[in-house]
């Protein structure tokens, strides 16, 4: 069997069942921001070693949204939560 993720609705789902979104992003510039601060938003991401926060959808199941905190060398998931319990704006 496949990893499992254990969706805070659903309970343990196979990974194939979600899709991923990716890193939980910082929060937007200003409108007004300088276009080197945009640029580095829109296309420069992080790429940790270790424990990392990301947007997961789970698709095949609930449909729901969820963050889920991932070791990328271990790919195991330590923390998941439904992302409409964080707050605008919040970095998760």
């Amino acid at each position: 069997m496949s990893s499992l993720v254990k969706c805070p609705h659903c309970g343990l789902r196979p990974r194939e069942e979600f899709t991923i979104r990716g890193e939980v992003a910082t929060p937007r510039p200003d409108a007004g921001a300088d276009e080197a601060l945009w640029f580095d938003h829109v296309y420069l991401r992080d790429n940790p070693r270790g424990e990392h926060r990301e947007y997961w959808h789970h698709s095949g199941g609930c449909r729901r949204w969820l963050v889920l905190t991932r070791n990328t060398l271990t790919h195991e998931t330590s923390d998941v939560v439904d992302a409409s319990t964080l707050k605008l704006g919040e970095r998760a």
